[in-house]
């Protein structure tokens, strides 16, 4: 009976008050500065991206301006405009040379270590005669340690393994730069000058076939340039 009674009451009638608060609106009013501009969610992503920018910008402001002349800004815009027009072309295609060179060297399993990279700059720096040192080649040279090594490693190493793996220098071929170029030679003993000159003609011959061989290369390659 109790159930009964319970079941068959009346649900409670709840009136609502006459004044009713004031519902908040699904755009509030900025929270920051109360400046009356609506607070929805794009809103808040222009903001946080306003704010993102502002901040790279004053952590690096060269990523906007390349300079200030006289209070007039230098976009970095205008000058990688002006650096592609000029040299874009150039530097592409140096870029492209490389990437070849590289996928053809993986493809031959070819790699180069860092031990080796730095034997072959010191044997570069000493060809140069005991006063000079790697900083001072730099330095004429205008580059970083880093772009000297890229350097050494595709043009002195790779490319040598690459197009110099047939070549065969004789001793009579030693014998014979050595009578017509000892002059050129820095060392002074007989084994490290037949050294000396069995590099330098491998070093010759490698540059006579590296052209044609680039070529040959680069008609098989499948390259779409969108820098004109």
């Amino acid at each position: 009976m109790a159930q009964k009674r319970k079941s068959g009451q009346l649900k409670k009638i709840v009136k609502l008050p006459k004044d009713l608060p004031e519902m908040i609106p699904s755009e509030t009013k900025c929270p920051v500065c109360w400046c009356g501009i609506p607070w929805s969610k794009t809103n808040i992503v222009i903001a946080v991206l306003a704010v993102v920018i502002i901040l790279l910008y004053a952590v690096n402001r060269g990523w906007v301006f390349a300079a200030i002349i006289n209070g007039k800004p230098l976009f970095r815009t205008s000058l990688n405009k002006t650096l592609a027009n000029r040299y874009g072309q150039q530097t592409l295609e140096g870029m492209i040379t490389e990437q070849l060179i590289y996928s053809e060297a993986k493809k031959a399993g070819i790699r180069v270590t860092q031990k080796e990279i730095d034997a072959k700059e010191e044997e570069i720096v000493k060809s140069f005669g005991g006063n000079v040192t790697i900083d001072d080649l730099l330095k004429y040279q205008g580059m970083t340690k880093g772009d000297f090594d890229q350097q050494v490693r595709l043009y002195s190493l790779i490319i040598p393994k690459l197009v110099g793996k047939d070549i065969v220098v004789s001793d009579d071929d030693v014998t014979q730069y050595i009578a017509t170029n000892s002059a050129t030679l820095v060392a002074t003993d007989e084994a490290t000058m037949r050294s000396e000159a069995r590099e330098a003609i491998l070093t010759q011959r490698i540059g006579e076939k590296v052209q044609p061989w680039f070529t040959e290369l680069k008609n098989k390659a499948k390259i779409f340039r969108f820098i004109q």
